[in-house]
């Protein structure tokens, strides 16, 4: 299993799937329609190091960090 965090302005909670990669994720994320517009702007981090690799591995007990796009100043 692995956690998946929506942090900032996504509003859900915490969440704990079985997938063993980035692109299996989004694909079960992709079924949440208020999600789907988050993933098409945010970056994904797994342990704390941002991942552009759709096929990257996942490994149990990872923890993957959706992060939506800020601004501020």
């Amino acid at each position: 299993m692995i956690v998946v965090e929506f942090l900032g302005p996504i509003k859900k909670e915490s969440i704990e799937v079985d997938v063993s990669s980035i692109k299996e994720l989004k694909e079960i994320l992709n079924k949440d329609d208020e999600l789907k517009n988050w993933l098409k702007v945010s970056a994904v981090a797994v342990n704390d190091k941002i991942i552009n690799d759709i096929n990257y591995k996942l490994n149990d007990g990872d923890r993957v960090a959706i992060l939506p796009p800020v601004c501020g100043g």
